[in-house]
């Protein structure tokens, strides 16, 4: 595990002028809400980007990425100051290997959360992975059972690589929605979440492509091939999703380990103890009375 307490957000002066002003805003924005502390949790499959997102958002290379190597066993908690106001993000390890959920890499990443408060989680996925299979919808639940449903109120879709040229006979914005819908899809199956939360608090999607040769605009911003620079927007996404409503997320050593059967079971004591008083004893009690009542004197008396 690694980590980064308390440094000065200084990677944000790297990013363009007007990246930096609209960054300015939408902290400002949080702070005047009273959110000084964000703290994000990103996760997904192996190879999506994860790692390449917080680089981007801290504006350094905080955590190490390459094609070549496999991603860090453990999470890894990057934390940055800015003008009172401290950002944290929690990078972790691929929840698929061999195909299957990674129990394993679930179980460090809840240990690692320990006492700590999730304000966003981050799932991510990539833009050019063109279908949607059950093992998506599996690491879903798998997230969904860590955390519990509400997670998702505090979550948002982020698709990477999104710097593509979409099939033949599809439109750029058209390949995105159909992409989106079928992941959203997903999310509400694995999550077991009723189509109309889903309809009603929608879970947003943002583009990402983390790539150096992302295009620029004007004022030399990376942007997407709509036009949107993706950084400011990606903020913004998240800003949203915190002022939009929904309760942070307390891990606690009773979500890490779930429900305890017994406690369950205490609470169905006092009803199976009510229903044998009203059921049994009182009915045993009035045939005893009943007995005694048709019983006749002896003939001796």
């Amino acid at each position: 595990m690694a980590a980064s307490l308390g440094r000065e957000w200084a990677g944000i002066q790297q990013f363009p002028a007007a990246t930096q002003t609209k960054l300015h805003e939408l902290l400002g924005k949080l702070k005047q809400e009273k959110v000084t502390t964000l703290t994000i949790l990103v996760m997904g499959k192996g190879g999506v980007g994860k790692s390449s997102i917080v680089n981007s958002i801290i504006g350094e290379r905080v955590v190490p990425v390459s094609a070549f190597q496999s991603e860090a066993p453990r999470p890894i908690l990057v934390s940055r100051t800015r003008l009172g106001f401290t950002l944290n993000i929690i990078d972790t390890p691929g929840l698929v290997e061999g195909g299957f959920v990674n129990d394993q890499a679930l179980r460090i990443i809840k240990e690692f959360l320990l006492n700590k408060t999730i304000d966003i989680l981050l799932y991510v996925d990539r833009l050019d992975a063109y279908r949607v299979d059950n093992l998506d919808r599996q690491v879903v639940k798998a997230i969904t059972d860590g955390f519990g449903k509400e997670i998702w109120r505090r979550g948002l879709v982020v698709l990477t690589h999104a710097q593509l040229s979409p099939p033949d006979g599809l439109s750029y914005e058209e390949f995105f929605s159909r992409r989106s819908e079928a992941l959203l899809k997903v999310v509400r199956l694995g999550a077991r979440i009723k189509k109309q939360d889903i309809q009603n608090s929608p879970i947003p999607v943002a583009l990402v492509e983390n790539s150096g040769r992302c295009n620029k605009n004007e004022n030399d911003e990376k942007v997407l091939p709509n036009g949107t620079a993706w950084i400011p927007n990606l903020i913004k996404t998240i800003t949203d999703v915190v002022l939009s409503g929904g309760r942070s997320i307390v891990v606690d050593r009773k979500l890490i380990e779930g429900p305890n059967p017994n406690d369950k079971g205490k609470l169905v004591i006092p009803l199976i103890a009510a229903f044998q008083y009203f059921f049994v004893i009182k009915r045993i009690q009035k045939w005893i009375r009943e007995d005694i009542a048709q019983e006749g004197r002896p003939s001796w008396a």
